[in-house]
């Protein structure tokens, strides 16, 4: 199986929508190498960049579903191989 190193990066501006994020990241541990949150309570908006290492469909399946959530934003970036 081909895996990707990556990073995924996560605004949430809703932050009411914080156990559904967790669910669907405790859903796709087994990609996440590594995480960190951030509070910005300056702006009322929490930040997360995750380390992930899966294939495309994994990682698909973990941005779609957290791009789903309404009030967050999610952006990827990946190895080319």
């Amino acid at each position: 199986m081909n895996t990707r190193i990556g990073v995924v990066g996560i605004v949430i501006e809703d932050l009411e929508k914080v156990n559904f994020i967790n669910e669907v990241l405790h859903e796709h541990a087994n990609l996440i190498v590594g995480r960190m949150g951030i509070p910005y309570q300056k702006k009322g908006i929490s930040v997360i960049s995750l380390i992930i290492d899966g294939d495309t469909d994994e990682i698909g399946s973990l941005t779609g579903k957290l791009g789903n959530i309404q009030g967050v934003n999610v952006k990827s970036a990946l190895t080319k191989k």
